[in-house]
């Protein structure tokens, strides 16, 4: 999956440092991300890139390390004209090389979406300022703090086991065409297994039983920290599907699913778990 970067270390703590030539900048315009393009490939610039390019040390906020190399958001510099710099879309992460860098870049831009919805108090109408001890949006006025928005959400893995089929389905709106397997946000007051139960009941119209843990993910195009299960259908297997979320939904053998490398997702590593056998009884 994405953040699996290992040998690489990534280190989330918020820190108070100023950043070195050889640390990375990240910097973000709406859903794009400022990129160096260099013999068809891109990667990530660092501050010695832009040492020429004005002073992008003076804004820059400290996101997180890996392997002791820091990564800054500048979010008030102008990219440069010349050179093999491009804005390209936050989806370009998905298959980014090498990973880690990718990984990087994505998660980098759920603190830029946090902090430009974050620019005022929602309390006070005050302007917020970013916190000296942690990472967070702190009100001079009132004191409100805001800290990073994750939103939890489930993704489950939902099994026939009589038929050996896999539930599948595809969204009926947005860009993603690819089959994934059933998902959504949990609800306040509700626990991740009752998330599971109800999504897969408004969405397909099926009951489950047996869930079971899978692994956790952060998945920061949408800002959130995907739990994944596994579940056995209990009873009926005819859907009845939710026009408005899905624009279709059905049960795959293991030779119909189609597999989409580099598995970045717990979506895609569940699929191709069940296609190589790893969730037979």
């Amino acid at each position: 999956m994405i953040q699996d970067i290992a040998p690489r270390v990534f280190d989330p703590v918020y820190r108070e440092k100023r950043p070195e030539p050889e640390d990375f900048v990240l910097h973000y315009e709406y859903n794009k991300v400022m990129l160096l393009k260099e013999n068809g490939a891109y990667r990530i610039p660092t501050f010695r890139d832009l040492e020429e390019e004005g002073d992008w040390e003076k804004d820059a906020y400290y996101l997180f390390s890996i392997d002791e190399r820091a990564y800054y958001l500048n979010s008030q510099g102008k990219m440069p004209e010349f050179g093999g710099w491009v804005m390209e879309g936050l989806t370009i992460f998905r298959e980014f090389s090498p990973m880690y860098q990718g990984f990087a870049g994505i998660t980098g831009s759920q603190v830029y979406r946090w902090r430009q919805s974050r620019r005022f108090c929602g309390f006070c109408g005050r302007e917020m300022e970013p916190s000296h001890k942690e990472r967070a949006m702190v009100c001079p006025s009132c004191g409100q703090t805001e800290y990073p928005k994750i939103s939890p959400a489930i993704i489950v893995a939902v099994i026939d086991r009589e038929r050996d089929k896999l539930l599948m389905s595809r969204y009926a709106h947005g860009a993603y065409r690819r089959y994934a397997l059933i998902a959504g946000f949990v609800e306040v007051g509700e626990t991740f297994e009752e998330c599971v139960r109800r999504e897969v009941m408004e969405e397909v119209g099926l009951r489950v039983k047996n869930i079971r843990y899978y692994k956790s993910q952060p998945w920061a195009f949408s800002d959130t920290e995907m739990v994944g299960f596994t579940a056995d259908l209990d009873g009926d297997p005819s859907i009845r599907l939710e026009e408005d979320e899905l624009a279709e939904a059905g049960w795959f053998s293991k030779d119909e699913i189609l597999e989409y490398p580099p598995y970045t997702s717990v979506g895609h590593e569940m699929m191709k778990a069940f296609k190589d056998g790893k969730f037979d009884q």
